[in-house]
């Protein structure tokens, strides 16, 4: 045959070959000692990181995924498997999974009562109060120097550029100091005395001290709370409950009464 026949029909039988098996990889993230690691692998892994689908994020976690079937095989053939420690562990991981699932569905399945959610949002609600203060403050370390900016305001100084100057606060100091609208209960109850007793448009005369320094208050403006309504927050009401510790061992108890009430033990 001739020669050059012969190379084309060879090349022919390999591109043939690298169509059929391209499906087949496409599928896999990898082969690791002609073990597979699925594709999905690598995208369950990638969506569990909360970070965004990326070419090098895909990159590091395809490495992560190599290195790890490479530990496993090598456990493998090691015999660790056989371990009876290793067993146990393995069997005890196992049993952790499916109780978490298992409590994870019993909670989704046994929500908190309507009377309960509302129990909880009149409690927050009564804390809220009827008034809503839209508060500007310059926080700093020494009394002194809040007595010397109180001199500056006296002046005619402007608050805003103050708190941006000096502010040790790194949360309002970019925005002037602004706090913007609050109930007094969300503040420390030093500052929420102190603002509750300015009227709007005046700032204190004398320091206040809390636990973060020294504090310059200012009143820009009072409304009535802009209280939500019950269904408005009735969903996130139950994620702080059903995430309570106390909760959630309460509802564990409950759940495994329940078996042992169905169930027939000897």
């Amino acid at each position: 045959m001739n020669k050059q026949l012969v190379i084309r029909a060879a090349s022919a039988v390999c591109a043939a070959a690298a169509l059929l098996a391209a499906p087949a990889y496409a599928q896999n993230a990898a082969l690791v000692n002609g073990k597979a690691i699925p594709k999905s692998a690598l995208d369950n892994l990638i969506k569990r990181s909360g970070q965004p689908d990326n070419a090098e994020l895909r990159e590091r976690g395809r490495t992560m995924l190599i290195e790890r079937e490479l530990l496993i095989q090598e456990a493998t053939k090691r015999g660790v498997l056989n371990r009876e420690d290793v067993k146990d562990q393995i069997e005890q991981a196992r049993t952790n999974v499916l109780v978490g699932a298992l409590f994870e569905e019993y909670v989704k399945s046994h929500p908190p009562a309507d009377s309960v959610l509302k129990a909880e949002y009149d409690k927050a609600m009564s804390q809220m109060g009827g008034k809503e203060y839209h508060a500007l403050h310059i926080l700093v370390e020494k009394e002194d120097d809040a007595k010397a900016i109180i001199a500056k305001l006296n002046a005619g100084g402007n608050f805003e550029e103050l708190a941006k100057a000096s502010s040790k606060d790194p949360g309002s100091a970019p925005n002037g100091g602004d706090l913007d609208w609050a109930n007094p209960s969300n503040f420390v109850p030093e500052f929420s005395a102190a603002m509750t007793s300015l009227q709007k448009g005046q700032y204190i005369q004398t320091p206040v001290k809390t636990q973060f320094g020294f504090h310059i208050i200012k009143l820009d403006d009072v409304r009535d709370a802009k209280i939500p309504t019950f269904d408005q927050v009735k969903g996130e009401i139950a994620k702080k409950i059903q995430s309570d510790q106390n909760y959630q061992r309460t509802k564990f108890q409950e759940m495994v009464k329940s078996l042992r009430d169905k169930a027939k033990i000897q």
